[in-house]
This record gives structure tokens, C-alpha cells and sequence, in this order.
């Protein structure tokens, strides 16, 4: 049974991210930071999220209001889209400071993909499959394993994409198409707010 609940479950996370803003969130953070440390915090994203799916479910919903939600997230694209489009040519030895620490890079990407995900699609489907199989522990946690391992799969896959992309096309296009979709998503997440 609980093979079933993590192989269904997986499938339908995996599939519904490929592609998905996540997905590109993650190839756009591969090609500013190393892949070790925004991995870290996607990754601490997309458990505290899956937790929250798991454990809270709809609760979550109540207490953060999802205009809210949106907002800020659709506010973080247009930021880093403008900041992405603003340094997209820059080089290496243009930038000022020093390199980015693994703190950094990590909070930036958990902070994007937590506000990104916050209330999407796979959250919501998250926190469905863990309430149809809440009437037992191994049901919910398979849920939970599976959407985290689902969500980590095509992080990963995103990030190296990302760093394979640099070899085929300037990066200054792909910072410039990075940014461009930043600014997509928010205005995307901004005219979502007109239908609520």
C-alpha cells in the first residue's frame, strides 16, 4: 500500500513541476551561485513547505491569507527579475564585493522557492493526497517522502540544467531570459490578485 502512495504521489509532484517556475527558479540561482548552497535552501524550502502540506493542510490557508501570499511572491519575482535584467551582462570582474557566502545564497534560494510554492499547485495536491491517506502515520509520511524527493528530483535537475545551458548559449542571455521570466511570473502573480 504505501508503495503505491509513494510512487503515485512522486509521479504526480515530478510531473507537475517539470518546467514549472521552480524548475526555472532553480536553472536562474544555478547560473549566480554554486549549486551546493541554493540546493540548500531549496531543499530546506521544499520540506518545511511539504511539512506544513502534510501536517497543516488547509490550516495554512486560514492563517496566511493566499492574497498576501501572492503579493509578496509576485513582489520577489518583479525584484529579482529587475536585479537579474540590471546585472545580466555584467562580468565576473565588474561586480563589486565579494562573493556571495553560502548563507546568502542559500536564504535567497529558500526565500524564493518557499514564496513561490507557498499555496501552488503541488502544495495543494501535497496536502490532498496526505488527507486521503491521513488514517495512517506510513500513509502520511509516505505522502510526505515522496512530494519532498518529487520536489529535491527536479530542483536538481533545474540547477544542472542550468549550468549545462552556459555551455551551448551566452550567459548573458540566459541571465537576460532568466530575468525576463522573473518578471513574467510576477506580473502573472500580480494579475492573478485582480481575480481574488
Amino acid at each position: 500500500m504505501e508503495q503505491t502512495i509513494f510512487i503515485s504521489t512522486f509521479g504526480l509532484i515530478f510531473l507537475a513541476e517539470l518546467g514549472d517556475k521552480t524548475q526555472l527558479t532553480a536553472i536562474a540561482l544555478a547560473l549566480r551561485y554554486p549549486w551546493q548552497k541554493i540546493f540548500v535552501g531549496i531543499a530546506a524550502a521544499f520540506f518545511v513547505l511539504n511539512l506544513a502540506a502534510v501536517v497543516v493542510g488547509k490550516v495554512l490557508f486560514l492563517l496566511l491569507p493566499i492574497f498576501w501570499v501572492t503579493l509578496v511572491s509576485a513582489l520577489l519575482f518583479l525584484y529579482f527579475g529587475y536585479t537579474t535584467l540590471r546585472h545580466a551582462c555584467d562580468s565576473q570582474e565588474e561586480e563589486d564585493g565579494p562573493p556571495p557566502t553560502a548563507a546568502t545564497a542559500a536564504r535567497t534560494a529558500f526565500i524564493m522557492i518557499f514564496m513561490a510554492e507557498l499555496g501552488d499547485k503541488t502544495q495543494l495536491v501535497t496536502a490532498s493526497q496526505a488527507a486521503q491517506h491521513s488514517d495512517s502515520l506510513a500513509g502520511m509520511s509516505m505522502v510526505f517522502l515522496s512530494s519532498t524527493l518529487a520536489l529535491w528530483c527536479v530542483a536538481l535537475l533545474g540547477i544542472f540544467a542550468g549550468k549545462q545551458l552556459v555551455r551551448f548559449i551566452p550567459l548573458c542571455w540566459i541571465h537576460r531570459t532568466a530575468g525576463f521570466m522573473f518578471l513574467v511570473f510576477g506580473v502573472a502573480a500580480l494579475l492573478k490578485l485582480r481575480g481574488m
